[in-house]
């Protein structure tokens, strides 16, 4: 029997999320890490997800547990071999001083697909102090991760802080997609900062931040996004030999191929809408057929 948890915020709605038992995550900082419930300072909630094979040939999720605002659903999956598993927001966020984390685990020779079923909007909260949402995954030999969640909107007075932190070894594959809208129709963008750290067999592959809005200098000039307000990647990692990419490539006028040092590529693009820039990344190189 699945148990049930339910997270109550004042000004804000939780629904269930899937309790599962605790799975082997590192310990978070006591002070700054996410915890249940919430604050002064606002939400501190934790998503859990870990992958690994199921002896015939797919793969099986032994923990899958969220606490609101994160639900998680597991999705049916149009590769039998590859789990997926969907978030759905239970609730506004994150607003400021939310402190949010999701941890998935894909262990060798597993395959996991997360997704969103919506965008997510970073708004202002009740307090002064930044929203932080942290990913971090980890990906064994011979495994597989997809992250490909919906756009992250930034709305004006917000100010988000996310960091996307992923472990690979030296014969994971990933495919990871990272988009961010810049304010909604008609209004300009809260203030942004977003990291993205990669790791493969335990060297850097890529660490790259992005900042925009109030506060982040020359983030709208021409060198940067030249009037656009959506902005992507698509970050694929393939060690098997002939697969990627060895040159780098303009994709149009608003998109760029780049290999990196390592069986590896990133695809950058810019457009004036979340629905342009989708467009862009999906058509610059197809990533459904594995």
């Amino acid at each position: 029997m699945t148990s049930v948890a339910l997270t109550e915020t004042p000004g804000r709605t939780g629904v269930p999320a899937a309790v599962a038992p605790p799975g082997p995550f590192p310990a978070l900082d006591p002070v700054t890490g996410p915890g249940p419930g919430t604050g002064p300072a606002g939400v501190r909630a934790h998503a859990r997800v870990r992958a690994v094979p199921d002896g015939r040939g797919g793969t099986s999720l032994p923990v899958l547990s969220g606490e609101a605002p994160f639900a998680l659903r597991r999705t049916r999956s149009a590769d039998p071999a590859r789990a997926r598993v969907t978030l759905v927001g239970a609730m506004s966020a994150p607003l400021g001083g939310d402190r949010l984390t999701v941890e998935a685990s894909v262990e060798a020779g597993a395959a996991l697909r997360l997704d969103g079923s919506a965008a997510t909007i970073a708004l202002p909260g009740r307090t002064r102090e930044p929203a932080c949402y942290d990913v971090r995954l980890s990906v064994g030999d011979g495994g597989e991760a997809h992250w490909l969640p919906e756009q992250l909107i930034s709305a004006q007075g917000s100010d988000l802080r996310q960091t996307l932190g992923v472990e690979l070894a030296p014969g994971a594959r990933l495919v990871l997609r990272d988009e961010q809208v810049l304010g909604r129709t008609g209004e300009e963008p809260g203030r942004l900062s977003s990291r993205l750290t990669v790791r493969r067999a335990g060297r850097p592959l890529l660490d790259q931040q992005l900042d925009y809005g109030p506060g982040a200098p020359g983030w709208d000039g021409g060198a940067v996004l030249g009037g656009n307000r959506a902005v992507g990647q698509l970050l694929i990692v393939d060690p098997e030999p002939g697969r990627l990419p060895t040159e780098p490539k303009v994709l149009g006028p608003t998109a760029v191929l780049t290999p990196l040092a390592g069986p590896a590529i990133l695809i950058s693009a810019v457009a004036p809408d979340a629905l342009q820039l989708r467009r862009v990344l999906d058509q610059s190189y197809t990533f459904t057929s594995w």
